[in-house]
């Protein structure tokens, strides 16, 4: 066997044996504990970048440490693959988005083999196969037949570019996640999941996943955000209809003095007068092109427009003016706010903008507030005035009292309300799972029989680029008869989000080969929950909330009997690297910078912001040239090493050439030892070799404790690299080769799960016979960790002086000695009384000196 460290052909071989032995494939025929590692599956763009390296590195490290503890792991691997870019590369290319995406997975799939990733690749599936979406189809119509999914016409986020519909969560920036493109209102047919059925459970259950990152909890709270409070009905004027209002400041009631109603609300024509109709159209056609987010920003300036009509405010019987105002949203509450000027502080300048009543409602205990002087809000609490029965309450106190009494009177109910809206699922677009069913005149919305599923989709279809979906122009498609009245109907051309297709995927894993539903419930029961989630924090309220949604609609359609689909979440940071410009080619490539020049032109070029690594800033490493040169281990070894999983990992090729010395100081540190490894020496426990052992077993322990639920590969590398070190200065290797050996061993196994070619190949040349795993993972010796000796550190009054080393079994009064005749310490306490020494055993001495 060569002794010359050759990463690419020790690669190649290993990666052949397992992908030949299928090593990595698991069953539920197990003794093992399951332990079900996952990251999230990855779009097939094409090529993996450095982000893919990173995350799907995290996950191998954990999976392959599972399996060297005993795990049954499950660690699978497949392809989000219907979207957008398929089919914008169809438009632009002139390639079907099926051959596109098929060729992409290929390309990837070698390449995330390369890596050596331990993935049970029999499990592999895309989302745009038929044998997964048909599961899907059957899905959906389980959830229409139990009121889950419902098709409404409804303003939608409308991306002009993608020419397609957003969810809420898919818009980033007031712009298209995908295209960062304005997104625009449009009225639009939509399907919806009754996702707000599950916004209380959803909620609640964020305080039953302990191993989630607090901060991605906040934002699925904030994002479902439960308000209690009243809705309150606010008669019109001479009519018996009334508006319905959800307020959680039922305190304010009697201060309410005009309604403001979101430009979109139903009711916003219906109520206008014929001589206010040309001011409210034009009002309501300005604020739809104005961005949501911005119209309820404190900063932008509050709008409306007068309706005409009026409505009575039911406990002080006033007439209130109705006005549209931009600054109400339908996605909220009833899209009605009852407005209460001296208290909320957009009704106050909306109010002395277009000169309405103001009533205080709300005295502050330290002040008396006239409307005629107020200059903002009074958003504080107080008592309780011109409010009939509740005067002088405290009006916090009096909420409840209130909301009782508007029960009884008839005018509202307490009630919750949630900020979340159902999830628009409907996606203008042909690359994507078709909707399950048809339109007829005489039977209405029909739902295709589960006896004709898959619907599938249509190859032969025509990309012309001008917007809107082929399958609209694709007859033999669209065209086809009722199955209930046998006339003529036309099917759904609409295709479902892909947000639908992951928010399951995972299930699917448990048994992508099984034949009779989504999901095999006994395989569920033992594969699931995923115990280890992991992945980008951008996708809190997407895909994470979406999942956990799936997962209870599932479950309480019977496929499986799991509440949450993930124990644990890891989210972990990007892969970031210095941008570099030339004043005349804009942004440049790595490779197109050479000695600080442009290699297009010559001129300096200028080192920018680390940022993100993204195709538009140029400043991108393609992780194959990285694997060319220094081979996968090298690879991941950086992308483990350079910083902790959670936090951004900026690129330093100093930093990978520093892994690659490494590794090569573990291949040589074996070699050349193997005269004495291959003599198998007992292992020594006096003298020197008692240190190297120490240093031994102190490592096991804190690279199993850091990795273990903690993920801190960083300081589980640095403290193997130390250990490294104490191999290297060990000058006691021909008296205890045992304590070197043992050492040596210790290295190669604790590496096994970050570098797990090299570590494989160095194993097998120490002349074992059976691989790493079957060896497990090593457990630390709690004898081997005692000290001979303690360092103590020695204070004077509180502050260190000095530090000496004593025998572990010192007692106090030998520890106190020897402190207090260390030379330092002398002379530190020189001409002083020594009024106390404080002993702490094995850490410090505490001199009292006065």
């Amino acid at each position: 066997m060569e002794e010359r460290y050759d990463p690419i052909a020790i690669e190649l071989a290993w990666q052949k044996s397992w992908n030949d032995s299928k090593k990595f494939s698991v069953s539920e025929q197990s003794e093992k504990e399951k332990y079900y590692l996952l990251e999230m599956f990855p779009y097939p763009s094409g090529r993996i970048h450095m982000g893919h390296v990173r995350n799907y590195s995290i996950g191998d490290v954990v999976a392959r440490f599972k399996r060297l503890q005993g795990f049954n792991v499950l660690h699978p691997m497949g392809w989000d693959a219907f979207g957008m870019p398929a089919e914008n590369a169809a438009i632009q290319h002139g390639i079907h988005p099926a051959k596109w995406t098929v060729e992409n997975i290929a390309n990837m799939r070698l390449q995330l083999k390369r890596m050596g990733l331990s993935y049970d690749w029999d499990r592999e599936f895309a989302t745009c196969d038929v044998d997964y979406y048909k599961w899907e189809q059957q899905i959906f119509l389980k959830m229409f037949e139990k009121g889950l999914a419902y098709k409404k016409s409804s303003t939608v986020n409308w991306c002009p570019e993608c020419q397609t519909v957003l969810a809420n969560e898919q818009v980033e920036d007031d712009g298209c996640w995908r295209c960062s493109t304005p997104v625009v209102d449009k009225e639009l047919d939509q399907w919806f999941f009754k996702i707000t059925e599950y916004a209380e459970e959803l909620l609640d259950y964020t305080d039953k996943l302990p191993g989630w990152p607090e901060s991605v909890l906040t934002m699925q709270r904030n994002w479902i955000g439960r308000s209690i409070g009243c809705e309150i009905e606010f008669p019109l004027e001479n009519t018996l209809e009334k508006i319905k209002v959800f307020t959680t400041r039922q305190d304010t009631l009697y201060g309410a003095t005009f309604m403001s109603l979101a430009p979109e609300h139903p009711k916003a024509l219906e109520l206008t007068t014929d001589d206010r109709r040309a001011d409210v159209e034009a009002f309501i056609a300005k604020v739809r092109s104005q961005d949501k987010k911005k119209r309820t920003s404190e900063d932008y300036e509050k709008e409306g427009v007068f309706t005409g009509a009026y409505c009575i405010n039911p406990v002080t019987r006033c007439k209130m003016p109705i006005f549209l105002a931009n600054f109400v949203l339908m996605d909220y509450g009833t899209g009605a706010v009852m407005a209460v000027p001296t208290h909320d502080q957009r009704d106050f300048e909306f109010a002395k903008k277009y000169d309405l009543d103001m009533v205080v409602v709300i005295q502050p205990k330290d002040q008396v507030l006239d409307p005629e002087s107020m200059t903002e809000a009074w958003t504080g609490c107080g008592l309780m005035i011109n409010s009939d029965r509740f005067d002088g309450q405290e009006n916090e106190a009096a909420k409840e009292g209130i909301a009782d009494y508007l029960a009884i009177e008839g005018i509202g109910d307490k009630t919750v309300n949630y900020r979340i809206r159902d999830w628009g699922v409907s996606r203008q677009r042909y690359w994507g799972n078709p909707i399950p069913v048809m339109y007829c005149d005489q039977c209405g919305v029909v739902p295709v029989p589960e006896k004709d599923l898959p619907v599938v989709l249509p190859t032969d279809v025509v990309f012309t680029g001008e917007g809107g979906s082929p399958l609209e122009k694709h007859k033999d498609f669209y065209s086809v008869t009722c199955p209930q009245c046998g006339q003529a109907a036309r099917r759904e051309t609409d295709t479902f989000d892909t947000f639908v297709q992951s928010s399951w995927y995972f299930a699917r894993y448990a048994c992508p080969d099984f034949a009779s539903g989504p999901i095999d419930r006994a395989a569920a029961e033992y594969w699931l929950p995923v115990d280890q989630y992991i992945g980008g924090v951008e996708h809190a309220v997407m895909h994470l909330l979406y999942a956990r949604f799936f997962t209870k609609v599932m479950r309480d359609l019977g496929y499986m009997n799991v509440d949450e689909p993930f124990t644990n979440l890891l989210t972990q940071g990007m892969v970031c690297k210095e941008t570099q410009s030339c004043a005349e080619h804009g942004w440049l490539y790595p490779e197109e910078v050479v000695d600080g020049k442009c290699v297009k032109c010559d001129q300096p070029a200028t080192i920018g912001r680390t940022e993100k690594m993204s195709k538009s800033k140029m400043n991108v490493v393609d992780p194959d040239h990285l694997i060319a040169k220094y081979g996968a281990d090298t690879a991941r070894l950086f992308s483990l090493f350079a910083a902790p999983p959670e936090k951004d990992l900026e690129w330093n090729e100093q930093s990978v050439e520093g892994c690659y010395r490494f590794l090569n100081r573990v291949w040589r540190a074996v070699y050349d030892n193997h005269a004495l490894i291959s003599s198998h020496p007992e292992v020594e426990t006096e003298g020197e070799a008692r240190n190297l052992r120490r240093m031994t077993h102190r490592t096991i322990k804190k690279v199993t404790e850091d990795i273990d639920g903690r993920f801190h590969f960083n300081t589980a590398i640095s403290a193997v690299m130390e250990l490294v070190n104490a191999i290297y200065v060990f000058e006691g290797k021909n008296k205890y080769p045992g304590a070197l050996c043992e050492a040596l061993e210790t290295v190669v196994k604790l590496l096994a799960p970050f570098v797990p070619h090299i570590t494989e190949e160095l194993w097998l040349s120490m002349g074992n016979t059976s691989d790493l795993e079957t060896v497990g993972w090593p457990a630390h010796d709690e004898k081997a960790l005692v000290e001979d000796e303690n360092l103590i550190v020695i204070q004077v009054n509180g502050k260190v002086r000095a530090k000496i080393t004593v025998s572990a079994t010192a007692d106090k009064a030998t520890v106190e000695a020897a402190a207090l005749a260390d030379e330092t310490i002398v002379r530190q306490v020189e001409g002083k009384t020594v009024r106390k020494v404080i002993v702490v055993p094995g850490k410090l001495v505490n001199v009292v000196v006065g």
